[in-house]
């Protein structure tokens, strides 16, 4: 059977998301390596917070990374399958390349901590601003946020979820206005997120520009298994078309609809998310009828892990 694997982003950490499975060798052995990669105990944070500390972008961003990791690991030594293509969510898609080959798991813990501190000193506190609008067509929210953005200062469409779902992103003001302006146009909701990063939008810039020498000196080689990025919808398998996809992920929207959507027309017959929590999969059905997805740890069996 055909399978994609889909890893999702920042969002999705809760405290204790790896209950029942530190009592395992191989996650045991993963986060000794998390830790000296890191030089702190990210194990300890992940499963007792507190919630200020897993929160931070910077820590938030390693901690997903390395439970979807361990994830992963333990559908791989349970099934000794491979699937055919795999995909993530803004963050997540560090956790494909990790799983495809393409980055060491301490590269890339080191690389999402960094991209977690510089989001986070791109912008002042208080001065960006995200916001869920739900209940409109995408190309009406993207067309309003750049009429917005005429006048008011930056702001754009950042995330398009799903169809009716898309998030937006920029200076506090302009945020604010665009909320108001969209509400005005008929959108059913529109919601403030409590974020203090604008992710993916302009604002992003001087943070990719930062990036782009830390990808520079970390080792990237083609994937084992096709990874469809966020930002132009398609697998690139040559190092330097990675890191040229990754820098421009940093300030350019998720075009996850169409990323599924991509998916399903590979003949692919089941996805899996694989990571903490399941938004992926309420996305999933809002994008598609009749691709299946389930949770990674439904493939896991309950017995191996003591359950």
């Amino acid at each position: 059977m055909s399978t994609a694997f889909l890893f999702p982003g920042q969002g999705s950490q809760s405290i204790g998301m790896l209950n029942g499975y530190t009592h395992l060798p191989e996650i045991q052995n993963l986060f000794e390596r998390a830790n000296n990669a890191l030089g702190y105990d990210l194990l300890s944070i992940i499963q007792s917070g507190p919630a200020e500390e897993l929160n931070k972008t910077e820590i938030t961003q390693p901690a997903i990374l390395a439970v979807s990791y361990a994830f992963w690991l333990l559908y791989e030594e349970e099934k000794g399958a491979k699937p055919s293509v795999l995909a993530g969510h803004s963050l997540g898609e560090y956790s494909a390349y990790v799983a495809a080959g393409s980055i060491a798991f301490e590269d890339a813990l080191k690389l999402v901590a960094r991209r977690g501190a510089l989001m986070q000193a791109a912008v002042p506190e208080g001065q960006g601003a995200m916001a869920a609008i739900l209940g409109m067509e995408d190309d009406l929210v993207a067309s309003i946020c750049d009429e917005v953005a005429a006048t008011a200062g930056i702001v754009s469409a950042v995330n398009f979820n799903s169809p009716g779902q898309v998030v937006i992103a920029g200076t506090a003001d302009a945020v604010a206005k665009a909320v108001e302006v969209l509400k005005e146009r008929g959108a059913k909701r529109a919601l403030m997120l409590p974020v203090s990063v604008p992710s993916h939008c302009a604002l992003m810039k001087p943070a990719a520009e930062q990036f782009a020498k830390d990808l520079e000196t970390t080792h990237i080689q083609s994937p084992g298994i096709p990874v469809i990025n966020n930002v132009d919808v398609a697998a690139v398998f040559k190092p330097e078309q990675i890191r040229d996809s990754l820098i421009r992920q940093l300030y350019s929207p998720v075009r996850w609809s169409e990323t599924v959507k991509k998916i399903e027309g590979m003949d692919v017959l089941e996805c899996i998310e694989c990571g903490p929590g399941k938004v992926l999969s309420g996305l999933q059905k809002r994008i598609v009828d009749d691709l299946p997805i389930t949770h990674v740890l439904e493939h896991v069996s309950a017995a191996d892990l003591g359950k």
